[in-house]
């Protein structure tokens, strides 16, 4: 039987205890065998702004999952062609771990433009998609489909752009970043300015 991997997708700019919970939620009350963060790599095309490079993200992420064995990071994206596409993700990672069964966790916000995606008929036909709650989201009926798993995760208000704003505003938020992460940032003065 393959092993079931959930692919978390985002710039984890920065990681938080929040996508530790989520990512833990799926582990513990679906099928998930184990749970992949996939770090997006910054699009050329988009202004960089506050987005730390490529490899201090993936580090950062490295860090918050190291606890867990079932938890891993991944720079998959970082050598596809820009800007990276899910589905071409997708086949990459199936031609490369054939043994393994990739399905996607996204926010309720994000399922509601999966078909907008480029072959998101395709994915949603070839991967099951594992939904978390997002405040001001509702599970909407639109969205009903074999391979969709509405999950009755913890809705987190937490965000990567509050975190980046109250570290630049001085606020300690040590208690909303796993604590690697923060002594990280911390000694690094990432976001500070």
């Amino acid at each position: 039987m393959k092993k079931k991997v959930g692919l978390y997708f985002g710039t984890f700019n920065p990681v938080h205890v929040g996508h530790v919970i989520i990512a833990q939620y799926m582990l513990e009350f679906t099928e998930l065998d184990e749970v992949w963060f996939v770090v997006t790599p910054h699009n050329p095309f988009k202004k960089k702004s506050t987005l730390l490079d490529d490899y201090t993200r993936l580090e950062l992420v490295r860090q918050a999952v190291e606890q867990n064995d079932r938890l891993r990071v991944s720079d998959i994206e970082f050598g596809l062609p820009k800007p990276s596409y899910t589905i071409d993700t997708l086949a990459y990672l199936g031609e490369k771990y054939p043994d393994y069964d990739f399905a996607l966790i996204m926010g309720s916000d994000n399922i509601a433009t999966l078909k907008k995606w480029k072959n998101g008929d395709l994915i949603l036909e070839r991967h099951s998609i594992y939904v978390y709650p997002r405040h001001g989201t509702e599970k909407a009926e639109d969205f009903t489909h074999p391979h969709i798993h509405f999950t009755e995760a913890p809705i987190i208000q937490l965000s990567s752009s509050f975190i980046r704003k109250a570290i630049a505003d001085g606020k300690n938020v040590s208690g909303m970043l796993p604590g690697t992460v923060w002594e990280e940032i911390e000694r690094n003065g990432y976001y500070s300015q």
